[in-house]
């Protein structure tokens, strides 16, 4: 039973993590390829503020892997 109390905690872990990563690259992700439209040497800028969500994906992870081990489930 605290398996799968585990699993589901990890699960949803990752389910904010990438809700979170989603509504934030999608505000990002069009703002930045309009000031590409208009200035294509800002690509560089628009790509890395672009990456940037992606790090709240990364520690969702870290946390649901933290959570299975917490409980000793082997990954």
């Amino acid at each position: 039973m605290e398996a799968a109390i585990a699993a589901i905690g990890a699960g949803i872990a990752i389910l904010g993590g990438a809700i979170g990563t989603a509504m934030a690259q999608a505000a990002i992700g069009s703002s930045g390829m309009g000031l590409v439209a208009e200035k294509p040497e800002e690509f560089g800028r628009a790509l890395l503020f672009l990456v940037l969500p992606e790090t709240i994906l990364i520690f969702a992870f870290v946390v649901a892997i933290l959570i299975m081990l917490g409980f000793g489930i082997g990954i």
